[in-house]
């Protein structure tokens, strides 16, 4: 089942034919907000507001441990997230959208970055932290339903809530090498990758952050939301697309991502962290 995961400004998906909501605990707390499940476009999803339905959460303040432990508790086995990001790249432009493929992590250390640890020791590879069967697949679907979309750029996570200084921009674009900043995709990418879903991130383009000399291309909170929602509609016809044909099989790597990382012995767990680390192995 794929899961989607929605940002700033999306809120809901008005095409999703809801049967169920769930509001359910994890061991990790409770997601940012009930999480819906129904049909769009034909398939069972379900979908998850990530800053909380009438956003209440800084990104830092998002539980994104409880967030994608109970997407895959639910049954998901693919995450599609949708994030607003400043660009760093003359030729990515607001209104666009950018696949990213790799993720630089610049956050202050604020966020619960692994599900792993007091007493379960695991160490996983995320050198290639999106997945590229189903980054092919937004591809195809863009593509079909003549829709631009960027592909294999590199997202660097900031802390927020503040928006960054120029100095901050310039690092990230030129010493960091990244195409965009935005808030919220570390560390939710790689506890995708923990749980052993299929991840990638369709970014809505909404500025040129503040590297630019001139100031009216700065992020600011009305140009970023009346962009935002231009880009949504482009990412939901995707998105639409995207349902409509077969997903490409997840790789093995990623799918079985926990196989050999996982050092803790099982004797040594707890019920109750053998029970967790079912749900990621599931």
């Amino acid at each position: 089942m794929l899961a989607i995961i929605g940002g700033s400004g999306l809120y809901q998906l008005s095409e999703l034919q809801i049967e169920q909501e769930h509001r359910i605990s994890t061991p990790f707390g409770a997601p940012s907000a009930p999480i819906v499940q129904g049909r769009l476009y034909g398939l069972d999803v379900l979908f998850l507001a990530r800053h909380g339905i009438n956003h209440v959460f800084l990104p830092s303040e998002v539980n994104y441990r409880a967030n994608i432990f109970a997407l895959k508790q639910l049954g998901a086995r693919r995450v599609l997230g949708i994030s607003a990001a400043g660009s760093l790249r003359q030729e990515l432009m607001p209104g666009q959208l950018v696949l990213a493929a790799q993720y630089f992590d610049h956050t202050r250390g604020k966020r619960e970055y692994s599900f792993f640890g007091a007493g379960v020791a695991a160490h996983v590879s995320t050198a290639y932290p999106a997945c590229p069967s189903l980054s092919a697949d937004v591809v195809a679907a863009a593509e079909r339903c003549g829709e631009d979309i960027h592909q294999d750029r590199t997202y660097g996570c900031v802390e927020g809530p503040r928006l960054g200084t120029r100095a901050e921009s310039f690092f990230l674009r030129d010493a960091a090498g990244c195409d965009l900043v935005g808030m919220t995709n570390v560390p939710e990418a790689f506890l995708a990758r923990e749980a052993q879903l299929a991840y990638c991130t369709i970014c809505l383009v909404t500025d040129y952050d503040c590297w630019m000399d001139d100031p009216a291309q700065h992020v600011s909170v009305e140009a970023f939301m009346a962009t935002y929602q231009g880009a949504t509609a482009k990412a939901q016809r995707v998105l639409a697309e995207l349902l409509q044909q077969p997903f490409t099989d997840t790789p093995a790597d990623i799918r079985s991502a926990l196989a050999g990382a996982v050092l803790t012995v099982d004797d040594a767990l707890s019920d109750a962290q053998r029970q967790w680390l079912a749900v990621l192995r599931a």
